[in-house]
């Protein structure tokens, strides 16, 4: 039998998945905030933390953005259904916002990476998208140099 859930254990508003990766594959230019159309077992299941955002990625279908390969585990306790853990999961943007993304996207090497995903104050689904452009691997190293140093310099300024 599986472990009861206690109300405690639910998050109600704050971070539920990260990407650390993005900001070091890709430059990130405009982020933007956008709602999440979900099903009631995905809300559950990211109340729990069960959400892995590392492989998603922005795709366009039919003039609207979807956010594609984000996985979301399944409820444990669900009743007669569930939902698809690693789906297309449709965008709430303003259409403005929409339009500037489409038209970014539409460039070579221009990517729709999730960064965060999070409940808002009002226990909404959050996610915090960004346009990034690949980076090539002497910007990584370039990037992890720059972490270093200023990981040696705080270390020096301590002491």
């Amino acid at each position: 039998m599986a472990k009861k859930v206690k109300k405690s254990d639910f998050i109600s508003t704050g971070t539920v998945a990260e990407n650390p990766r993005a900001r070091f594959d890709y430059y990130i230019g405009d982020t933007y905030t956008a709602g999440l159309v979900l099903t009631g077992t995905e809300v559950k299941s990211l109340r729990l933390g069960h959400a892995n955002i590392r492989d998603a990625y922005g795709v366009i279908e039919g003039g609207e953005l979807y956010m594609s390969n984000m996985f979301i585990a399944a409820y444990e306790y669900k009743g007669y259904s569930s939902h698809v853990e690693r789906g297309n999961r449709k965008l709430l943007l303003q259409h403005k916002e929409i339009v500037k993304i489409i038209n970014s996207l539409n460039r070579k090497g221009t990517t729709l990476v999730a960064l965060k995903l999070y409940f808002d104050n009002h226990g909404r689904a959050k996610l915090l998208i960004g346009l990034g452009t690949g980076k090539k691997l002497y910007d990584k190293r370039e990037t992890a140099k720059e972490r270093d140093w200023n990981r040696e310099k705080a270390r020096i300024m301590a002491h």
